[in-house]
């Protein structure tokens, strides 16, 4: 049980303070004209439906990985990595293109102003790309990690770069340097491009073979 905790608190930690910068960052959004409010909630409905892939693949990293490294498979392990890591940019690709392109199609179902439709589409052009590229690496490759017994280090990664990157970029570009919403976004996936970096180089480092869950 004292195991299985040490896997589940820090991942609970880093849920939490995810959900709390997501809070702060909808009071930024407040800040801002109706029409940029009007669009971000529109695209964050959009961006749900767009992540999915990427989010679906996330178990599937989890269930491989922890059994082959529960087996003791480690070369399994590091294999199934860069196959489900594959898998995961074609799928989260295609499906991010195929929501991209029917973004003007789901606007019809909104009554929107035209210039309010033009910054949801930027919006989800902005969090298509990179969510296809980057999100791959920090949200379903950071589950094979976690699978592996290396929590600390993804939930450290996770809550210094939310905070620091993702809310505090928030504020500066959409706040101080007037960005507005697509400042907001381009936080976001800044936060996901320095996440990606870091876990790729941990992954390459290795130090995940050495852990043992259970």
């Amino acid at each position: 049980m004292k195991q299985i905790l040490k896997i589940a608190i820090p991942n609970g930690m880093e849920n939490g303070v995810f959900q709390l910068v997501k809070v702060a960052l909808s009071g930024i959004v407040a800040l801002f004209g109706t029409y940029q409010i009007a669009a971000n909630g529109v695209a964050q409905t959009i961006w749900s439906l767009a992540a999915l892939a990427g989010i679906a693949m996330g178990p599937v990293f989890v269930t491989v990985i922890g059994q082959c490294m529960g087996n003791g498979d480690i070369k399994a392990a590091d294999d199934y990595f860069k196959k489900l890591t594959r898998i995961t940019l074609l799928l989260s690709s295609a499906w991010n293109l195929l929501i991209f392109v029917l973004t003007p199609l789901f606007m019809r179902f909104y009554a929107l102003e035209p210039e309010t439709k033009q910054l949801v589409i930027q919006l989800v052009l902005i969090h298509n790309l990179f969510n296809a590229a980057a999100y791959s690496f920090s949200g379903a490759f950071s589950n094979g990690l976690r699978a592996a017994g290396d929590v600390k280090f993804t939930m450290y990664v996770s809550v210094i770069s939310t905070i620091a990157v993702r809310l505090l970029l928030s504020w500066l570009l959409g706040v101080i340097l007037q960005m507005g919403v697509i400042g907001i976004a381009i936080a976001m996936v800044c936060d996901w491009v320095v996440r990606a970096a870091i876990l790729i180089w941990r992954q390459k480092s290795g130090k995940w073979k050495t852990f043992r869950v259970i």
